[in-house]
């Protein structure tokens, strides 16, 4: 039922009677989720029950209060549809490294799967995950189209060396998902149900910025935003989505991020708006060939979050220029609050800040700028870094630390003519900007309140 390439053995363990167990992380969905539709697949195989675990982390890579509430409000929806299938959902809080190895001995559980996810931090509790139990552990890869691994076995220098490689395996993986069943086999052990009003009153993250109202978060919500986009924005996505000034991106990004939405649904579901051909191929490009580039280069390149990450012509180019003179330095405190002497910039800072999410050309133009006026590339990234994971809604993503890669380091792009302080590193201005988009308008609409 599931495509044998998605997954990977982390740790074999002696077959044992016990419950199949997934522990969902990056994948948060019911629906078309290969994770579990695998958890399901082994537990009938086995004739065992299923249960699904997730683990809040309080302090997560600095998240807010911003998306801890769209997460967990997604999450109850994941524990209704679960219930509807028999499957029982616990919610554990603390380290994954901790409590998921805690729920697995407590439960005898006989095997573990988890979905996929390039990021250090991920990998990392896998591996002390599989340290601290002795049954079979798998990964699958639930998030990309074509599996991570499978689709390349090196990081790629760019989208043009990548591109060829998806499309070539792409149709494989392109298949109907199957429908996660009623499970037959009944958990034995205790479950209450979570008290969701408990864990919001009571989670420790940063409340200083404020959750958003214009996007409601999980599975039901996802595929209507989807369907809204087919039907209303996709025939005009190849004109206008550069311009921030209108109404043309898909507005699925923070679906995708916390797993909400399938990417595959997603691609699936565009395949059949065949109408508007050239839009239907520059937002496959985007939701298959740059994402899952992302997903590759924090795979392969350990230090996709740090200067070192950056490719060699790129740290050279910006060492050589360290120490060219900034016409304006600003500080952390001072790009938080949008008081920069650039009101596009500002604009777009207030953009994020407000709603969660800033129009994809803006980010690069925001980004860019960001290491024009900081003392140096490491101070920029980290910057950057830092603003886009407090406000974003899909902050610490791969997208996210590959785009501001690209944007500072000049990762999966190539040199262009040498400039001070960039280098080599692609330039962009807010003349730039004026020839592509009517400015004042955007600067209006994103005014401080």
């Amino acid at each position: 039922m599931v495509n044998e390439k998605r997954i990977r053995l982390l740790k074999y363990g002696k077959p044992t009677p016990g419950p199949v167990v997934y522990w969902m992380s990056r994948d948060q969905r019911c629906k078309n989720n290969w994770a579990l539709l695998y958890a399901q697949e082994l537990a009938l195989e086995f004739r065992a029950p299923l249960a699904v675990v997730f683990c809040l982390v309080p302090d997560y890579l600095g998240a807010t209060a911003r998306q801890y509430d769209f997460m967990t409000r997604g999450l109850q929806e994941v524990e209704e549809r679960l219930a509807k299938k028999a499957i029982p959902f616990y919610l554990l809080t603390g380290t994954p490294a901790e409590e998921v190895p805690r729920f697995a001995v407590r439960h005898h559980v006989g095997t573990l799967i988890t979905d996929f996810s390039p990021l250090r931090v991920k990998r990392v509790w896998n591996r002390r995950v599989a340290e601290k139990l002795d049954i079979s552990f798998y990964e699958v890869d639930a998030h990309n189209i074509v599996p991570c691994w499978h689709a390349s076995p090196k990081q790629e220098y760019g989208a043009h060396t990548f591109r060829p490689k998806i499309r070539r395996v792409l149709q494989e993986f392109m298949t109907p998902f199957p429908t996660l069943g009623e499970h037959p086999y009944p958990w034995k052990g205790e479950w209450a149900g979570t008290d969701w009003t408990e864990i919001m009153q009571n989670h420790k993250a940063d409340s200083s910025v404020a959750m958003v109202d214009w996007l409601q978060p999980g599975e039901t919500a996802a595929l209507r935003t989807l369907r809204d986009f087919l039907e209303n924005g996709l025939a005009s996505y190849h004109i206008l989505r550069n311009d921030p000034t209108r109404n043309c991106q898909s507005n699925l990004s923070p679906y995708l991020h916390f797993g909400q939405l399938a990417p595959q649904r997603a691609a699936l579901e565009t395949e059949r708006s065949d109408e508007y051909i050239k839009s239907q191929e520059a937002f496959l490009e985007e939701l298959i060939v740059r994402r899952e580039l992302a997903d590759n280069f924090c795979l392969y390149n350990e230090h996709y979050d740090s200067v070192e990450g950056f490719p060699a012509w790129a740290r050279q180019t910006l060492n050589e220029h360290r120490h060219d003179p900034r016409e304006y330095i600003y500080s952390l405190e001072q790009f938080d609050n949008a008081k920069t002497h650039d009101e596009l910039w500002n604009a777009a800072q207030r953009e994020m800040a407000r709603t969660g999410k800033m129009h994809g050309y803006m980010r690069m133009y925001w980004a860019k700028k960001i290491l024009e006026w900081s003392e140096s590339p490491e101070r920029a990234l980290e910057i950057a870094i830092y603003l886009n994971d407090r406000y974003e809604l899909d902050g610490r993503d791969p997208n996210g630390y590959t785009g501001i890669a690209w944007s500072i380091g000049g990762v999966h792009d190539r040199p262009w003519m040498d400039r001070s302080i960039f280098g080599k590193i692609r330039y962009m201005n807010y003349n730039g900007c004026k020839r592509k988009f009517d400015v004042q308008a955007y600067i209006a609409g994103n005014l401080e309140t």
